[in-house]
């Protein structure tokens, strides 16, 4: 049996608005051999549409069911937990939509659930509404842990910093769905329908990728592609499956990944 696959987005395929070089031709060559695969992100900003608007100006066509999102493992894993729930939620469409798609209804008027997601536009009043609401015992979540993210001028706060804001007034710490939490790879197999037997992760990061992938029992590869380097990678106690400089290495032995 083959390997199944699944890669993180930024850093793997793309970088910025950028097409990593060799990632067109290693999805190229997944497609063709019917391969399953979906694309992991922990940004909560963007619906799988508008993220396969996004991919198709780097010239990657990714159908929308191949992407997955913190937003999306985030709505399924609220659904399991309370069906038709309620929740505040401070974040952009991704989340809003996902949280709709599960029948979810999103009012400030005693939630279930406070949803911290990603924006670019974090409102003040937005957190502060969020505080109160956690105080008067709405549960706590959020998307995924990263405290910063990339933009042209420097770092943005991003989910985990804003979330270390609302606990640090409230007492309460959120749960994370996303990555590195491997409930997110665990939503991901369900999403295509594999077992983590014959599957493995590609990424760029060793504290989100590769230890998720790891503890949800796939097989890693780290891609130095991303925000890794050669000298990072040796300060972590735990190791991933192989080291490659991107997945332009993979092309012509995605059957066989681990075949140097």
């Amino acid at each position: 049996m083959g390997w199944n696959y699944l890669m993180d987005m930024d850093g793997v395929l793309v970088r910025e608005e950028h097409l990593i070089p060799g990632a067109d031709e290693f999805l190229a060559e997944l497609r063709a051999n019917e391969v399953p695969f979906i694309v992991l992100t922990n940004n909560s900003i963007r619906t799988p549409r508008d993220l396969r608007a996004r991919l198709l100006r780097t010239g990657l066509d990714i159908p929308e069911e191949s992407i997955w999102t913190s937003a999306l493992a985030t709505a399924r894993f609220l659904d399991s937990q309370r069906p038709g729930g309620s929740a505040y939620v401070v974040g952009e469409s991704g989340l809003t939509t996902a949280l709709h798609e599960i029948g979810y209804v999103i009012t400030e008027s005693d939630p279930d659930y406070v949803v911290l997601g990603e924006t670019r536009t974090y409102s003040f009043e937005a957190i502060t509404t969020a505080i109160r609401l956690v105080e008067s015992g709405a549960r706590f979540i959020a998307t995924n842990p990263d405290a910063t993210g990339p933009s042209a001028a420097g770092s943005l706060p991003a989910t985990g910093a804003v979330a270390a804001l609302i606990t640090r007034a409230t007492g309460r710490e959120p749960y994370y769905v996303g990555k590195p939490n491997p409930l997110m790879m665990r939503s991901a197999l369900r999403q295509i329908g594999v077992h983590s037997e014959h599957t493995l992760m590609i990424g760029d990061r060793m504290d989100t990728d590769v230890i998720s992938g790891m503890e949800a029992g796939l097989e890693t590869i780290l891609v130095l592609s991303g925000i890794s380097t050669p000298t990072s990678v040796e300060l972590f106690p735990y190791r991933a499956t192989r080291v490659i400089d991107s997945v332009a290495d993979l092309v012509g032995r995605t059957a066989n990944p681990f075949r140097t």
